[in-house]
């Protein structure tokens, strides 16, 4: 069951959806057509079938070994990460100033969904190093920037965050690990962090941590946090690489439900050497940058992942034989029909179809937002800002959920062969179930979108996004009869989500619980928006083309698919407003004892 890239779904968004050529104008898109974006997804494409698909099995079945504080990935991953390298593909959408290829956001996540779906712990290697580049882009001082900041972007070294401690997740305001300053503008790191992805492993010839720590005497809490920038290797001035800093070493891998390939380490800290990112106490901004980025691509790697398995799953079902067509036979010559014919798994088989392709769309589209925060027009650099902030946890929640959704239907679909290592949905559903988890949960997430994206900016950010809804629904009321339930399904959608908007502004202010309790279903529904939203304007684009004198069938089983979408998956925004107003009371009223 070999793996494909939806290369045509993908350009399909960028070409005629998103229209990417009419951006032209903005940071970074000058040179950056539609026939060159279809080039770099075709090759990537086949980077992501040939090399790293393979691999995926492998990783799963092998894992990676610690032997003394050394990490060996599983056979073939080194080998192909470093092909990856040579080929220039870590360094598509970082500064060319520091040897990238300045490419848009949006098309490095477009490669990034092929390397996700490939492998999702191969993906993690270049994931995060890329999202340790753009933090220390983004806040380190230049001296640290010329050290580290090119090798990061080309991925010729490795990098990781670390955050999490034995004793604090969620809470880092809890963290113990300290920072004691040299004299000679370096600090000794002492502490254990625990869940580093990439932690150490033998792709590259050095790892830069990003490490959370506290300066002795700095504030309590999150305030007195502050970031720093810990090599595995320290780099000499001529930019060779000198001494290990021994301080730093792997103390052990977490063995885990999935994700088998990713070395997911215990990493301690003895007086380990490292330099200050940005300012003193002000860690935890600086590391928001990395967050921000590794919660994108959690939801883009939940979302992939779910991508192979239903193609995993299509595969399956119509190779499957088993009984017999309700309305009769549909293979007379042999012994049963596939199971594609069964209507209860075409069910599963479409809800999943319609779920990949508007995560496709919902996460480009996302994408298309970090670009215009770069836009010289600061009205619409501020409206892509307020935009990125309000829809961040709504990708790494609703599409990880949505993922792990898919994955789980896929190994329904393949029935009791899905259960068993023989097939690859086991291995998908387990991969897919961390992505619920990490880079904070999907109800931190949830109470993350309604405790500060909302309010953010006196709530500028929702009532932008509704008028922008409002206005494309306005505009496109009379697109025709084909198109007419996706404008409606979208306007409808929007109303239940202002309305569970304005119960939060009235009852989660009164009593805090309410909000909390409110705070997934909201979410939710503001996925189920966010995805009419991105399926209405495939389905004007879809159609456009088919009027225009397309006979594709790529653009009908868009427009089926959608139709899908909007008929029976949408509906489910009501059921989550309903549930949002009972309010906290049912929650809260049961005593702990009685659990």
């Amino acid at each position: 069951m070999a793996y494909k890239a939806p290369v045509r779904d993908l350009t399909f968004v960028l070409n005629e959806v998103l229209e990417i050529d009419r951006y032209s104008n903005q940071p970074g898109f000058a040179e950056v057509s539609s026939d060159l974006v279809q080039q770099i997804l075709e090759e990537g494409a086949k980077f992501a079938e040939e090399v790293i698909a393979p691999l995926n099995k492998v990783g799963d079945q092998e894992g990676c070994k610690w032997d003394n504080g050394k990490v060996t990935g599983p056979t073939g991953w080194k080998e192909a990460y470093q092909q990856m390298v040579e080929a220039g593909w870590p360094g598509l959408s970082s500064d060319p100033a520091h040897g990238g290829q300045g490419m848009p956001a949006i098309v490095g996540m477009a490669f990034g969904q092929f390397t996700a779906a490939a492998s999702a712990a191969f993906s993690m290697y270049p994931g995060l190093t890329h999202g340790c580049y753009e933090a220390l882009h983004a806040n380190a001082s230049d001296e640290l920037k010329d050290i580290y900041c090119p090798k990061l972007a080309t991925g010729e070294w490795g990098g990781t965050m670390n955050l999490t401690e034995p004793q604090c997740g969620t809470d880092l305001g809890l963290i113990r690990t300290k920072a004691v300053p040299n004299g000679d503008g370096s600090y000794n790191i002492t502490g254990q962090k625990i869940w580093i992805s990439s932690g150490e492993h033998d792709f590259t010839d050095n790892i830069i941590h990003l490490v959370l720590a506290r300066i002795e005497g700095a504030p309590a809490g999150i305030k007195g946090i502050s970031l720093f920038v810990v090599p595995k290797v320290f780099v000499n001035e001529d930019g060779s690489l000198g001494d290990r800093n021994e301080g730093a070493q792997c103390a052990g891998l977490e063995h885990k439900m999935g994700i088998h390939g990713n070395a997911t380490c215990v990493m301690s800290y003895e007086n380990a050497k490292g330099w200050l990112v940005g300012t003193e106490n002000k860690g935890m901004a600086a590391m928001f940058v990395m967050m921000n980025e590794a919660r994108l691509g959690t939801g883009l790697q939940g979302h992939s992942i779910g991508t192979a398995a239903y193609q995993a799953a299509v595969e399956f079902a119509k190779d499957r034989l088993q009984g017999r067509s309700l309305t009769g036979p549909k293979n007379a010559d042999g012994p049963a029909d596939p199971i594609i014919v069964h209507p209860d798994v075409r069910r599963m088989l479409l809800e999943s179809k319609a779920y990949v392709e508007g995560g496709q769309a919902f996460i480009l589209w996302t994408a298309l937002q970090a670009d215009l925060q770069k836009s010289d027009d600061e009205a619409t650099a501020q409206k892509a800002r307020d935009y990125m902030g309000l829809i961040t946890p709504v990708v790494k929640a609703f599409l990880t959920d949505r993922g792990f959704h898919v994955a789980s239907l896929a190994m329904q679909v393949h029935g009791g062969s899905g259960y068993t290592e023989h097939f690859p949905a086991s291995q998908y559903l387990r991969d897919a179930r961390i992505t619920l988890i990490y880079e904070g949960t999907n109800g931190v997430q949830a109470l993350d979108l309604v405790g500060r994206k909302l309010p953010a900016n006196g709530g500028r950010a929702i009532m932008s996004w509704f008028a922008d809804i409002d206005a494309f629904v306005s505009e496109n009321g009379d697109a025709g009869e084909t198109v007419k339930p996706f404008i409606d399904g979208l306007s409808d959608s929007k109303k239940k989500l202002q309305e569970a908007t304005m119960w939060l502004m009235q009852n989660g202010m009164q009593n805090p619980d309410n909000a909390g309790a409110a705070s997934t279903d909201y979410l939710h529904i503001f996925g189920l928006t966010a995805m009419a939203y991105v399926w209405a304007q495939m389905a004007i684009a879809a159609q456009k083309a088919i009027d225009g004198g397309s006979d594709d069938p790529f653009y009908a089983t868009k427009l089926q698919t959608g139709r899908y979408f909007v008929e029976r998956i949408l509906p489910d925004a009501g059921a989550h407003l309903a549930k949002l107003k009972t309010g906290a009371d049912v929650l809260m009223a049961m005593p702990a004892e009685a659990f």
